[in-house]
């Protein structure tokens, strides 16, 4: 991926110096470590349970090359998803694009959706529009997933710049309160939706910024689909010793996140990602 020396974004916030102290109650000591291994073992997003936790570190020591490397590049990354979804937002939603802030942190922080961690990964929280991403989770993506390269690591960007697309159009919302009225295989269900869809997204923003940047390097598309293939529901619990169970899936297999990324990126049409609609996933 073409990525060096470009413009970077203005709406990052970086988080990875800063140090704060400790919450009262909730989960602390060992009780935190075990929750995030959890997290991270078995491919579960542990967010909710790290609500009020104790103590919360703001940062998370030594910012190395690899990390100031990592923020360079999702500042980029996150300025391509911005240009190019300002120019789709006009040309298939006829609306303005009012663009997502992006936090960097490193360790541990806080959300209004609750703890941020390497553990849970990146996500999305719509009750402030910013997206969290730990620089050392690229490291994490490579080296124990198996999904190595740059675009691999823009295609998680551009996934949850993908659910604030989602929280734009009134989809994030709508399906939330639909989750929240549900049993838990149906709020389940949902989600894959959701997940899906950003997904296709992701897709489109990666053909529309090759065709504005000439970004893409041969091989680029593979990263991607690979990465969706490795962070896939039925892939992550294999790995992690389980038996895939299809009703506690929350973001699809890794067969479907793989179609969908494909299919946006073919199309470029928003319309061709009604997840919601779709008869099969």
């Amino acid at each position: 991926m073409q990525w060096r020396g470009r413009r970077t974004s203005r709406n990052i916030e970086d988080r990875r110096r800063m140090s704060g102290g400790k919450a009262a109650g909730g989960i602390g000591g060992l009780g935190l470590i075990a929750v995030l291994a959890i997290g991270y073992f078995l491919g579960i997003d542990v967010t909710p349970l790290l609500q009020g936790a104790a103590p919360v570190q703001q940062g998370g020591g030594e910012i190395t090359r690899a990390d100031e490397e990592a923020a360079e590049f999702v500042s980029v990354t996150l300025a391509d998803t911005e240009e190019v979804w300002a120019e789709l937002f006009r040309a298939q939603v006829g609306e303005a694009y009012q663009p997502a802030t992006l936090v960097l942190f490193k360790g541990v922080t806080q959300s209004p959706c609750g703890g941020a961690s390497g553990a849970t990964g990146p996500f999305y929280c719509p009750s402030d529009k910013k997206a969290y991403i730990d620089t050392a989770f690229f490291t994490t993506l490579s080296q124990r997933l198996g999904a190595g390269g740059d675009f691999a690591a823009a295609y998680v960007v551009a996934h949850e710049i993908a659910h604030h697309v989602q929280n734009e159009l009134g989809i994030l919302g709508q399906a939330n309160r639909m989750r929240a009225q549900a049993s838990e295989a149906q709020s389940n269900a949902i989600s894959v939706r959701v997940e899906l869809q950003a997904d296709c997204y992701a897709g489109i923003w990666a053909r529309h910024a090759d065709r504005k940047f000439d970004s893409l390097d041969p091989g680029d598309v593979a990263e991607a689909m690979n990465a969706a293939k490795q962070i896939g529901d039925d892939t992550l619990q294999r790995n992690a010793g389980r038996v895939p169970a299809p009703h506690t899936f929350t973001h699809g297999t890794s067969e479907q996140r793989q179609r969908w990324f494909e299919r946006g990126f073919e199309s470029g049409d928003m319309t061709q990602c009604d997840t919601f609609s779709a008869n099969r996933l």
